[in-house]
């Protein structure tokens, strides 16, 4: 029987799968296949898939469950029994190590709460083996929650933190670390005590130390009242513990207190402020950056969350040279994609203020990288790249010079706007939104490749969020664009989508959508005239909004547009008239009066260039349209306005009354 006799001995994957699951497999060869698997798994992402696919996770967890069950009902063979437990455990762990698809496997097949039990078991070996699993599923982003808000969940989680064994506690930090979310859990958390047992165990062992940290950070996070509580005149040695352990002979600890510190540094602006601890900060993250490993990946991330929207921040990292380090980082290539992500956004948010910072970027050649990254496999590299160039192409300089107007960005980035994908839609958005702004390059690229097509296309979106980004992006689009540019979108986004999105029920979009009219008819009296054609629909539409909506960012674009109109020729004036005093022309209903007498200086000035553009002295029929301002009360008004706080308004109010003097007397 030569063919059984191999079988027996085989390291197949199928062979394994095979006795494991066979009831005739006596357990030395049980034993021996467990541990034969979880051998080859350990740190092989292609074994585990390979072993997923053959449905290996269900024969493991039904070894677990099996033995649980016999040292549970007093059988006899303690011994192998435990040994299972053991070995099948740590396979369970292997499959859930940095793959989403195993812990998935292995909560699908009901390992879960059988874990959860073992950690109470006599036997240290195979406490340790469930406390090691566990805490592979709970790094994990598609492992469930854990329930704070419930009294028996926090008196286990409490037991979890107090015990002995370094794994079980660690275990504890990691339920912590993961589940940890809402302002209500971190208060629950804080009350129950935990915090003071997380400091307790900074002084543990390294495994100990550096869940605690994690752990503490998570629960400090954006938090005021929990982290007012920590840095407390009674809580001053464990701030000082957290400084101390910055400068640990250990990176991953040195990258966890860095994480710790910020979050209380971001949580309560008054702590940790001074100079000496910022610097120490970007002095040890910049050092982090350099380590090859999970702590170079998430150094990135850390520097991130330390100086986002914090300009003295970007000034200072911007004085060590920073900004040298992740672009040499960047150039090293060859890097795991979350690292790349990382540095992507650590760039992106020093780009977001200082136009220094922006310059030095593109002198180091990063947008060499945006192409591949761009197209990069990973979807988080791809909307880092995104965030990164939307706010590295807020300058102005490069704008102007062209710099992002090329084939080579805007292809790949018109590709991205057809994603699947919301965040990576929504970061893509953001980009073309700033780069199509170009001041001075042919914007013919952006709709050769696609762009406009794209963009129409998510105006329609059921999202608000992706139907406001594409109309802003449109928008910017059309900002000082010639018409030939002009008329090529508007081939693509027709009347009756215009006029659908003026009355979108979301505001923001309103807004947009009439800022984007608002450029349209920016420039020569034929742009005016875009808004004419089929019957006035659009100038039709815009007055319905104006009349209707409460919104006075909405009322501003609105009145902007009218201003524009009115800049043109009398058809185009007396159009704007009709909006502003209604078909019939009745004074008391003029929408002019409310505008001019707004809380909001954008609608005054607005609605104040609108009279200007609508009585200039050389336009035929101005008279008249003097009278019926006279007649509205409005002439009256803008003598109220004459020292109106607004500068901008009580420049316009006074040119608009030397104008009306012009016609007789302006008193009335």
């Amino acid at each position: 029987m030569p063919a059984s006799v191999a079988s027996s001995h085989s390291s197949r994957p199928e062979d394994l799968i095979g006795r494991l699951s066979s009831a005739q497999t006596p357990y030395e060869g049980k034993l021996k296949a467990l541990r034969d698997l979880k051998n080859q798994i350990i740190g092989n992402r292609t074994k585990k898939l390979a072993f997923l696919k053959l449905g290996a996770v269900p024969s493991v967890v039904a070894i677990l469950a099996s033995s649980a069950a016999a040292l549970g009902g007093g059988r006899e063979g303690r011994e192998f029994h435990e040994a299972f437990l053991i070995q099948s455990a740590a396979a369970i762990g292997s499959f859930a190590c940095g793959l989403d698809a195993g812990v998935k496997a292995v909560l699908d097949a009901g390992a879960f709460p059988i874990l959860f039990t073992l950690i109470s078991h006599p036997n240290e070996k195979v406490v340790d083996a469930s406390a090691r699993s566990l805490k592979m599923i709970y790094q994990s982003k598609v492992a469930p929650n854990y329930d704070f808000l419930q009294e028996k969940n926090m008196e286990f989680l409490l037991s979890l933190l107090n015990r002995e064994n370094e794994n079980v506690t660690g275990l504890g930090a990691s339920i912590i670390t993961h589940s940890c979310q809402t302002t209500v859990e971190q208060k629950v958390l804080s009350e129950a005590g935990v915090i003071k047992r997380l400091v307790g165990l900074l002084g543990g062992s390294l495994i100990q130390r550096d869940a605690s940290l994690e752990s503490l950070a998570a629960v400090i996070k954006d938090n005021p009242e929990v982290a007012s509580r920590f840095i407390g005149p009674e809580n001053g040695r464990e701030l000082s513990v957290l400084i101390e352990l910055m400068k640990d002979k250990c990176p991953r600890t040195r990258l966890l207190a860095c994480m710790c510190l910020i979050n209380i540094r971001n949580a309560s602006m008054s702590s940790l402020q001074d100079s000496v601890i910022k610097n120490k900060l970007v002095l040890i993250l910049l050092e982090l950056l350099d380590d090859p490993g999970q702590v170079g990946d998430e150094a990135p991330f850390v520097l991130s969350n330390l100086i986002s929207e914090k300009e003295d921040l970007h000034q200072l990292a911007f004085d060590t040279n920073v900004v040298e380090k992740l672009c040499e980082n960047l150039d090293k290539g060859s890097f795991r994609p979350k690292r790349v992500e990382g540095i992507f956004l650590a760039l992106a948010d020093l780009c977001s203020k200082l136009e220094c910072c922006r310059e030095r970027v593109l002198n180091s050649k990063v947008l060499a990288f945006i192409t591949e990254s761009l197209a990069h496999d990973s979807a988080e590299v791809r909307g880092a790249a995104c965030i990164f160039l939307k706010n590295v192409s807020r300058s102005v300089k490069s704008l102007s010079a062209g710099t992002f107007m090329k084939e080579e960005i805007m292809v790949p980035l018109v590709q991205l706007l057809g994603s699947s994908c919301t965040f990576e839609q929504v970061a893509a958005l953001g980009a073309v939104s700033n780069v199509v702004v170009d001041f001075k390059a042919d914007k013919s690229v952006f709709t050769q490749c696609g762009g406009v097509k794209q963009l129409v296309q998510l105006s329609k979106s059921i999202e608000s969020t992706i139907r406001v980004n594409a109309v802003l992006a449109l928008k910017n689009l059309t900002f000082l664009v010639n018409n030939r540019c002009k008329e090529e979108i508007l081939l693509e986004l027709s009347t009756p989508t215009l006029t659908s999105l003026i009355s979108d029920p979301e505001a923001s979009v309103q807004e947009q959508v009439l800022a984007f009219v608002r450029n349209l008819v920016d420039g020569t009296t034929n742009s005016i005239d875009y808004l004419f054609g089929e019957d006035a629909l659009l100038l039709h539409s815009i007055g319905r909004q104006l009349r209707n909506t409460a919104k006075a960012e909405v009322q501003v674009q609105g009145m902007y547009i009218l201003s524009n109109v009115a800049s043109g020729n009398e058809h185009h004036k007396e159009a704007v008239m009709s909006i502003l005093f209604g078909q019939g022309g009745n004074a008391t209903e003029s929408i002019l009066v409310k505008f001019l007498q707004s809380s909001n200086s954008q609608l005054r000035t607005a609605a104040v260039w609108a009279v200007v553009n609508l009585t200039l002295p050389s336009s035929p029929g101005s008279c008249g349209r003097v009278t019926e301002f006279r007649n509205a009360g409005i002439v009256s008004q803008l003598k109220n306005m004459m020292n109106d706080p607004c500068l901008d308004v009580k420049l316009q109010t006074r040119t608009a009354l030397r104008q009306l003097m012009t016609f007789g007397d302006a008193s009335t």
